[in-house]
């Protein structure tokens, strides 16, 4: 054994676990002070360690033994709860996923942004728990993720097919999914119907070493309006196959408004350079919000927790307080979902987003919706965000900005800064980014609200909403 794995494993007994980290892990503190990140415990639990990793300031490492168990568990509902990794939070009861959440907005800002804050409000829980995604993406697999008592027992396998989630930092390994708590129940009948049927008529599934096999994702979208969209995407042709798994799906489900398929023989499972092809229904399904309508492909981005989506775009709405004569920037505006619900309370919305095909789609929508007070421009923001587009559109009142998970670009604060429009509404998947990014608008600007929004239960993600305004 390496000089380095024997200092990377060390065992530590009757640890507490005081708090909940980053990305899901718990932390447990030694008397020394020594502290370690779990990956199987919840804040208030006593236990023993085997560390297998050394970092500067920190061990990770995993429980060998509960000492005592807190009052903050609950007993998972799924029974992949301990591989699977998609609902890391299963075994904490919900208030406490939001208290823990809530904390991390907190200190994230205080501690990374250095900023003052004024009271936080209450983090907005989801009245779903389970069952809220309206988007969910399974994986085939030809050789599935085994069990360590699969491993260990004297039996042979004869059963590898899996179709569920590739297993946290695995390319090549599939968990098969006896069930899923995530999705509507349809999505869950398709699903498994999807397993069954081609496992009785032997259809390949595909093997990523190999680059054989027939079938390789399933994408399945459930909007509230009760359409739903079913994308299988298939690693070659093999028309006959192909047509059986479709027509099973196309008299099965008499609920799936739309069912499309993609014969992609590239190396990754990514469909955005690839052909979608409609076998039966639409090419699209239709989502609504406040008599909003919106329309949803294959590869379009929406929310995809749509109840609470709708509850995050409302604090949105009632953070920029519009009276009806006001110029508004949505920055990252995606599909335009945002621009197009705070439209009607403003003079003109221009929104800006890199994604063309989601520009495209932002324009029929508002065409949809009869709304005529929008402009969409598709670019890099740090490039189509200057100085003479501001010129050309007009010094807005209000900025609406929610940027990817890495925050906004330097030039983009920095041209916000430059601006000075009277408020910016921060809508951020990402309270670390968001932190540094509010940092350097204390500059000019000053926090007046905060809301953070739990998107998505049984995780540890959490988003947050801020009200900037000019600093007198």
């Amino acid at each position: 054994m390496s000089k380095r794995r024997k200092r990377a494993q060390k065992t530590f007994l009757n640890v507490p676990v005081v708090d909940a980290g980053a990305k899901g892990k718990s932390v447990a503190k030694t008397e020394d002070g020594e502290v370690i990140f779990l990956t199987d415990a919840v804040p208030g639990d006593v236990v023993n360690i085997q560390t297998f990793k050394k970092k500067r300031s920190f061990y990770e490492g995993r429980v060998t033994e509960f000492i005592s168990k807190s009052d903050r568990r609950t007993t998972p509902v799924c029974k992949h709860f301990s591989v699977c990794g998609g609902c890391k939070w299963q075994h904490m009861k919900y208030e406490d996923q939001l208290h823990f959440k809530q904390k991390e907005v907190v200190e994230n800002l205080t501690r990374i942004g250095h900023l003052e804050l004024p009271s936080v409000t209450p983090i907005l829980g989801s009245a779903k728990q389970y069952h809220y995604r309206n988007k969910m993406e399974f994986s085939f697999s030809a050789n599935r993720w085994l069990t360590l008592e699969e491993i260990n027992s004297d039996k042979e396998i004869q059963d590898k097919k899996a179709l569920g989630f590739h297993i946290p930092g695995m390319w090549d390994k599939i968990l098969h999914l006896d069930e899923c708590h995530l999705h509507p129940a349809i999505g869950e009948k398709i699903r498994l119907s999807v397993h069954a049927f081609a496992k009785a008529e032997n259809l390949s599934y595909y093997d990523p070493r190999e680059r054989t096999g027939l079938l390789r994702t399933l994408m399945l979208r459930m909007a509230s309006t009760g359409e739903n969209m079913v994308v299988i995407q298939f690693f070659q042709e093999d028309e006959a196959k192909r047509i059986a798994l479709l027509e099973h799906l196309k008299l099965q489900f008499p609920e799936i408004t739309s069912l499309q398929y993609i014969i992609n023989e590239k190396a990754n499972d990514t469909i955005y350079d690839q052909d979608v092809i409609c076998y039966h229904g639409e090419d699209h399904i239709w989502e609504e919000m406040e008599g909003l309508k919106f329309k949803i492909n294959a590869k379009s981005f929406y929310q995809t927790n749509s109840e609470q989506a709708y509850e995050l775009y409302k604090i949105t709405r009632d953070f920029a307080s519009l009276k009806g004569d006001e110029l508004v920037y949505d920055l990252y505006t995606g599909t335009g979902t945002i621009a197009q619900f705070v439209a009607k309370k403003a003079k003109h919305v221009v929104g800006v987003e890199a994604v063309e095909v989601a520009i495209k789609d932002a324009q029929e929508n508002a065409q949809v919706n009869n709304i005529e007070n929008t402009t969409f421009y598709a670019g890099d923001m740090k490039n189509v965000f200057t100085q003479q587009f501001i010129e050309e559109n007009g010094a807005p009142d209000l900025v609406i900005t929610d940027p990817p998970r890495d925050g906004m670009h330097k030039d983009v604060v920095a041209q916000l800064l430059n601006l000075q429009a009277p408020k910016i509404v921060y809508v951020s998947c990402n309270s670390a980014t968001q932190a540094r990014d509010l940092a350097l608008l204390d500059q000019h600007y000053k926090i007046d609200k905060i809301q953070p929004v739990d998107m998505f239960p049984q995780t540890h993600h959490v988003e947050n909403v801020v009200l900037l305004t000019l600093k007198s």
